[in-house]
């Protein structure tokens, strides 16, 4: 997972949502100081952190994938819950052109 680093003046969009990926990447990426490996931004790194380097983890990098890991389980319930009603939404499409075709 390589990437860019998001600015300190990037912020996100005001609906709290997460604004698009910036058209080119920043020209410095977050790296782990542990193995070196590359990421996005700081969020995707504190998410490393906690998984591949957990022993080594300092307080304050423990509360920042704590922090990044409840966003990241916020992100998928959201995905979830929109997936699932978009398929209840062409599900009863289906239903509904299928009652009245016939």
């Amino acid at each position: 997972m390589s990437g860019g680093r998001a600015s300190a003046g990037d912020t996100a969009a005001p609906t709290g949502e997460r604004a698009a990926p910036p058209p080119k990447p920043p020209e410095e990426p977050a790296v782990c100081g542990h193995c070196g490996d590359r990421f996005a931004d700081d969020r995707l790194l504190a998410l490393h952190r906690g998984r591949a380097h957990r022993e080594a983890l300092t307080d304050a990098e423990v509360e920042a994938y704590r922090e990044a890991r409840t966003e990241e389980r916020d992100d998928v319930r959201l995905f979830r819950v929109k997936a699932l009603g978009l398929l209840l939404l062409i599900y009863f499409g289906f239903i509904y052109v299928y009652a009245f075709v016939l």
